[in-house]
């Protein structure tokens, strides 16, 4: 730029070269740069998390073999309802109907239980009324109508110095509940049960043991005569706490306690204890005796150490997945950007006589570029949701009306495939999180749409049926597999019969994902080539 003066008047005079392609070159290598390096990043995070799904895979089948071997019936559930584990032992105690879901929200699952229990209210204040920052460890007794007795044991589950979910074990008592009471009635009869049981039985009078039954024996590795004669408690009895009692009053001569044993050969045992004092109706003397009745639980608690670290490392890994998914988006975000940028400045500066030709590959170059922005845009989504970063929010909503926009928004965005919506109601207004049903509703019509011929047109339907909304997506498309129909809800997972139709795979499984939020169900019906019809059914929440 050169400033000249001619006659008191200023001139500038300016000389310009055109550096379009040397720009393009620069970006388009940095570009490539960066890409290279985020797959780099990207293969040597794929192989740690691959080393470390592997190692709780490992723990996770050593954990299900240690809980199905016990003979204590042991579910972990979190604050949401969701039981995050149970043994066979568990629904064979309760014999829990294959068909019933097991979830603390379900209804049928709490009648389930209420019909089996002489005293109902109180398992609802252990089970269903739990508060997340209840801290409390206490044994119960849930008494059921065909007379049977469960111990029920219940433990916090910390993480990080928070409450994320409880572990309950229940065994079956009622033949240590039978001894207590014989016991309470006549020595003879304590006799006859305690050496026939395999409860483990003490009788302790101050701090000698005055009687054993054969199954402390077998338990402890000591004969009869050893622990009779002169026997330290000190060296049978390493420990032992008291556990919280919930009906004091029906129980106030006994309490529950979790004892510690030291066996003769070294080895610790736990046991689940029922303490009680009988100072009458047995002649030792006249001096009261203690009486412990109790049971081996050290494969509970060895199950239970290996479910909290078990449900530890899920969470971690669900953290670190998410986090990776994270990075790797963003990290991708950074070249996206450049390509879009720069294929907005050589369309602004191609020449009129080779648009023609180059006019085609700019537009393929901004195709791809809005597919990889949208393909991040749902692993961004996805990640959430796995890692219940979602939050479900339910506020009334007119689903009607709400389903008309929907539909009119969808036909105003340059598709030309018809979306025909049907509902025999005028209005239905139910409690639903708006953000979590609109992706559910716009993933399926838009899969409709994508995977059907453009001149037939998709049916979406709405109908309240039982306390339930159902949704139903139809297309007359390409169809999907019966082996995919398995596995179609899988994140990453895609039919067999897509061909070139671009994708992520992610689309169905975030779509589960915030059904489950929901609590509702989705199905899908599928012959190859004909059709296919995708069911979501919400519970119907009514707004007061």
């Amino acid at each position: 730029m050169n400033y000249v003066k001619y006659k008191e008047i200023e001139f500038g005079c300016a000389f310009a070269r055109e550096k379009t392609d040397e720009i393009v070159e620069l970006s388009v290598q940095k570009w490539t740069d960066e890409l290279r390096d985020a797959k780099d990043n990207l293969q040597q995070e794929f192989s740690q998390l691959k080393a470390k799904e592997v190692e709780l895979e490992t723990s996770l089948s050593l954990l299900r073999s240690t809980l199905e071997s016990t003979g204590i019936g042991i579910v972990a559930v979190n604050f949401e309802g969701d039981i995050l584990s149970l043994n066979q032992k568990f629904v064979d105690m309760w014999q829990i109907p294959e068909s019933l879901i097991l979830s603390k929200k379900c209804p049928r699952c709490k009648a389930f239980f209420e019909n089996q229990l002489k005293d109902p209210d109180a398992f609802n204040r252990l089970i269903w009324e739990v508060s997340s920052q209840s801290d409390f460890e206490s044994y119960d007794i849930l008494e059921l109508q065909d007379g049977r007795v469960f111990a029920h044991y219940s433990k916090p589950q910390w993480l990080k110095g928070k409450i994320i979910g409880r572990v309950w074990s229940i065994w079956d008592i009622t033949q240590s509940k039978q001894t207590e009471e014989a016991l309470r009635l006549n020595a003879t009869r304590f006799r006859t049960l305690a050496e026939t049981t395999d409860t483990s039985t003490f009788l302790i009078q101050g701090t000698r043991l005055c009687y054993i039954n054969p199954a402390v024996e077998k338990l402890t590795g000591y004969t009869k005569e050893e622990l009779l004669t002169g026997f330290d408690l000190r060296r049978l009895i390493k420990s032992k706490k008291r556990r919280q009692i919930r009906q004091q009053e029906e129980a106030a001569n006994f309490e529950y306690q979790e004892m510690s044993i030291l066996t003769k050969n070294g080895t610790e045992r736990w046991l689940a204890c029922s303490v009680a004092k009988l100072d009458e109706g047995l002649d030792f003397g006249g001096n009261p005796v203690e009486m412990i009745a109790g049971i081996d639980i050290t494969d509970y608690k060895y199950a239970e150490l290996g479910l909290n670290q078990a449900l530890e490392q899920a969470k971690q890994l669900s953290e670190l997945r998410a986090r990776f998914l994270s990075m790797v988006c963003h990290q991708f975000r950074t070249p996206l950007n450049i390509v879009s940028f720069s294929n907005s400045l050589l369309k602004e500066e191609v020449d009129k006589r080779t648009q023609k030709k180059i006019q085609p590959l700019l537009d393929h170059i901004q195709k791809a570029t809005e597919q990889l922005s949208l393909m991040l845009d749902d692993i961004l989504f996805f990640s959430k949701a796995e890692a219940a970063k979602l939050n479900f929010e339910p506020k009334p909503l007119e689903l009607v009306q709400f389903c008309h926009d929907l539909v009119a928004q969808m036909q105003m965005s340059g598709s030309q495939k018809p979306i025909n919506f049907v509902t025999q109601d005028k209005s239905i207004t139910a409690c639903i999180d708006k953000k979590l049903l609109e992706p559910i509703l716009k993933n399926l019509l838009d899969n409709a749409r994508k995977y059907s011929p453009s001149e037939i047109a998709i049916e979406l339907k709405l109908y309240c049926q039982n306390d339930k909304l159902t949704f139903q997506v139809k297309d007359m498309g390409i169809g999907i597999p019966l082996a995919d129909q398995q596995r179609i809800f899988e994140p990453f997972y895609r039919g067999t019969n897509i061909d070139h139709i671009p994708g992520t795979g992610l689309g169905l499984s975030i779509l589960k994902t915030l059904v489950d939020l929901h609590h509702g169900q989705v199905f899908v019906e599928s012959k190859l080539g004909v059709s296919s019809t995708f069911t979501v059914i919400l519970p119907l929440i009514k707004s007061e």
